[in-house]
């Protein structure tokens, strides 16, 4: 895969939003509310993963003992790319989705050199790294991967969110290997879901992106439509050479399906990789979508069984 993030082509002015502070009613640490929390209040373990701004930490905390994924972002770092605005919005935008597919941020603090954003534990770890041991994912496993995104994605498209940069590396697994919607980074809040910047990675960028056309959440159904796909295979379907062929067949919606895909998941990102938005299967299609309907074995926490 091609690595890294494409960088904003023009930073737009984002519009005001009054969410609150992204602390606000997130009281679920055994944490008094009243009592900021400090770095001292943890007993820091193993790093669970390196980003570009800083590291992931398993950690818990001293009163609770409750188990937590620490994120330490250096300021230095977000200031020299001036990310200052993108990460207070990733924060403001996580802290208020509640789902059993979307990693909870029940907190954060800062100090004078380091952001904390205090995260919920995902103990499976990465799907990115499971697909590098694996190659490929089973249809099961697909199909399940498939189901709790379209969950997930359906609640943040209603709270009007949309995430922009669903891949396999911002994906994490739960205890029972459930999905969850880790990296809200390039997400963004949007009333009216209308939106002009260039932004995600560019094996998952959708045709109205490169043209730097207006788009809306339907992004998000072209991205698991990639998604399906290379978990199925192995590499995203527009893989190539160079990044203009990428382009090229990105826009060509140019996608070769090997003999080893199943009939129903053909079916399935053939109706989600379509040029245009508005013909792309709609999340609540993909819940009913007969291959998913088959093959996923989603097991929600029971909380969630309790309530549905």
């Amino acid at each position: 895969m091609q690595s890294g993030s494409v960088q904003p082509a023009d930073e737009e002015e984002e519009q005001t939003r009054d969410q609150g502070t992204a602390a606000a009613g997130l009281v679920e640490l055994g944490m008094p509310p009243v009592r900021r929390l400090k770095i001292e209040d943890f007993e820091i373990g193993r790093p669970l993963g390196k980003g570009k701004f800083g590291n992931v930490y398993l950690a818990r905390l001293k009163e609770s003992h409750f188990l937590v994924a620490l994120k330490v972002i250096f300021k230095s770092q977000i200031e020299k790319e001036g990310l200052e605005h993108q990460l207070r919005r990733e924060i403001e935008i996580q802290a208020h989705l509640q789902h059993p597919n979307i990693l909870r941020l029940y907190n954060y603090f800062h100090d004078a050199r380091r952001v904390y954003l205090i995260l919920e534990y995902a103990p499976r770890g990465e799907l990115y790294k499971e697909l590098q041991k694996s190659n490929t994912l089973d249809e099961q496993h697909t199909a399940t991967i498939m189901e709790e995104l379209a969950d997930a994605l359906t609640y943040c498209h209603e709270k009007k969110v949309i995430h922009r940069d669903i891949k396999p590396e911002n994906l994490l697994l739960g205890f029972r290997g459930e999905v969850k919607i880790a990296d809200f980074g390039w997400s963004v809040h949007t009333p009216s879901l209308r939106r002009k910047t260039m932004c995600g990675t560019l094996d998952y960028l959708p045709p109205e992106m490169i043209e730097r056309r207006t788009y809306n959440e339907t992004v998000d159904l072209w991205c698991i439509g990639v998604l399906c796909y290379e978990l199925l295979v192995g590499n995203p379907p527009f893989e190539s050479h160079s990044h203009n062929e990428t382009y090229r067949r990105i826009l060509k919606v140019d996608i070769r399906f090997p003999p080893s895909i199943p009939l129903g998941a053909r079916d399935l990102i053939s109706k989600l990789l379509r040029y245009q938005p508005l013909e792309r299967l709609p999340l609540s299609q993909i819940l009913e979508h007969p291959w998913v309907r088959a093959h996923s074995q989603r097991v929600l926490p029971p909380s969630v069984q309790m309530n549905s």
